[in-house]
């Protein structure tokens, strides 16, 4: 069975700033001007350490997605 390539996604709504993913995965998660964390490269770490940085948010805002998946669904 073939999947496509699943990368991090932050969700803006959700997200609080608290900047704990780019803690983390610092090459992958960036804090936007907007004081929110954006996934800006999910190629430059392993799935494993982009997971530990999906667990370690606070408030459940970094979902995996699949890379073609539209970033909003409905």
């Amino acid at each position: 069975m073939s999947m496509a390539k699943k990368v991090p996604f932050v969700d803006p709504e959700t997200c609080i700033g608290c900047s704990a993913c780019s803690a983390v995965c610092p090459d992958v998660f960036e804090m936007q001007e907007d004081g929110k964390s954006k996934a800006v490269n999910e190629a430059s770490d392993s799935e494993e350490n982009i997971q530990n940085a999906i667990d370690t948010c606070p408030v459940q805002a970094i979902r995996w997605k699949q890379k073609n998946e539209p970033a909003e669904k409905g």
